[in-house]
């Protein structure tokens, strides 16, 4: 089962007053030529979707119709909200996206919502957990007061019925940082400050957690913690990095995943043909195995 991963896609998002909507629309036609190419069964869109609480009508309407057509492909989406999006507006007809497999949580209510997908090797349950202030997360909790985010969604996480036999993956949206790291910024993120941090330990009992809010494409724990990062460059300081999308394939009965990146997507360079030799293959530990991948399509030889 193969997953692509994405995230701060900035919707409507203008420049010095020059717009980037040309360059998202060929974003997303890219994002669903390699769904369709990849074979893609579900679409992780960590936050961030729009670049403003109250986007410009086209930028909806260009949402609108790449939902449509991931759709119509019957892939499924999962998607949560950003510091950037309104949570309310985001999750507007959810009840009737479920219908057509598209699952919003724009809105957090003091519970990690999941949806459960199977394969021959069993269920995979997808945890979804918005952006949301912490003194507004933390009004949900009456008895025991988390100090920070970190506490606060560490209770949240063992207060859920988590099955460690089987699948786990999360999506997340925030800052996540800890003693030994820091993720690399740009000055496009809002730093959401101190209480807003979260320590990757809380992540343990997930196989993988896709993360949304840094721009640029890192690792917080190798095989395991990622942000999928911006596929544009929305700022200066990110004019030097190398912009990708994130591919995960859960394979075996055993749960390994795989890590498939396209590190060549870049709309903003002209017309874009893509090309599998971008494709950089790595397995869980974050070793590089492209040797071993079939880069004509259909994964490991």
């Amino acid at each position: 089962m193969k997953f692509l991963h994405i995230s701060d896609l900035h919707l409507g998002r203008k420049f010095y007053g020059l717009t980037f909507l040309p360059q998202q629309e060929k974003m997303l036609t890219q994002i669903v030529q390699l769904v369709q190419e990849e074979h893609i069964s579900g679409v992780l869109l960590a936050g961030d979707i729009y670049d403003k609480p109250i986007p410009p009508a086209d930028a909806v309407t260009l949402f609108d119709a790449f939902l449509t057509e991931l759709a119509q492909l019957q892939v499924q989406v999962f998607l949560i909200s950003g510091n950037h999006d309104s949570p309310e507006r985001l999750q507007f007809g959810s009840r009737l996206l479920e219908e057509n497999r598209i699952h919003i949580v724009g809105v957090f209510r003091g519970e990690l919502p999941c949806v459960t997908v199977s394969d021959a090797c069993g269920p995979l349950h997808i945890y979804l957990m918005p952006f949301v202030k912490f003194h507004e997360a933390a009004s949900f909790f009456k008895e025991q007061k988390p100090e920070d985010f970190s506490e606060l969604l560490g209770q949240l996480i063992q207060q859920t019925p988590i099955c460690p036999a089987e699948r786990n993956l999360l999506l997340y949206h925030g800052f996540v940082t800890d003693a030994t790291f820091a993720p690399e910024c740009s000055d496009s993120e809002w730093q959401l400050g101190g209480m807003q941090n979260v320590d990757p330990a809380v992540f343990a009992p997930f196989d993988y957690v896709a993360l949304g809010h840094i721009h640029k494409p890192q690792w917080v724990q190798k095989g395991k913690i990622r942000y999928s990062g911006s596929i544009l460059k929305y700022s200066f300081s990110e004019s030097r990095q190398k912009k990708s999308v994130t591919i995960l394939e859960f394979g075996d009965a055993e749960g390994k995943t795989h890590f498939l990146f396209c590190t060549e997507l870049s709309p903003q360079l002209g017309d874009y043909d893509f090309d599998r030799s971008t494709l950089r293959f790595y397995d869980e530990d974050g070793n590089d195995i492209t040797a071993e991948y079939d880069l004509s399509g259909g994964g490991i030889q």
